[in-house]
């Protein structure tokens, strides 16, 4: 039994390592950063909050992709302009919000010839990859 539990925590802590790795190395491709702040379990069962500051350098874009749970953006520095599945393209600066629905389809990208970043709130089911790439 002993051997049972240590191979499970074993599989859930490599499990945990991958989706925090795949999801930095997809967010720190061209010329963005993501840095994951904090990850905490709700009181929601089988949901969690992750927190990310994601910061952009002179036009770059993050491409298409989805959460498995709602996503509240932050704008913390600079503007940033977000395509989201279904809605007209949203333009954003410092100190404006923006909430993106479960499953949805958005993009982020930095127009400007500054850096911009973004406080990422992400409520999600555990066990899922917080980060979804689409083609």
């Amino acid at each position: 039994m002993k051997t049972l539990n240590f191979a499970l925590t074993a599989v859930s802590a490599l499990s945990f390592l991958a989706l925090i790795l795949t999801s930095t190395v997809s967010a720190q491709q061209s010329g963005i950063k993501r840095t994951d702040l904090q990850r905490y379990d709700l009181s929601v069962p089988g949901y969690e909050t992750v927190q990310a500051r994601i910061d952009f350098e002179a036009h770059t874009a993050f491409g298409k992709h989805s959460h498995p749970g709602e996503e509240v953006i932050y704008v913390l520095d600079g503007v940033l302009e977000y395509e989201v599945e279904g809605q007209s393209p949203v333009t954003l600066k410092a100190g404006e919000v923006l909430f993106i629905p479960a499953g949805v389809v958005h993009s982020a990208r930095n127009n400007s010839h500054s850096k911009a970043s973004e406080l990422a709130t992400y409520i999600v089911e555990k066990g899922k990859p917080v980060l979804v790439m689409k083609k």
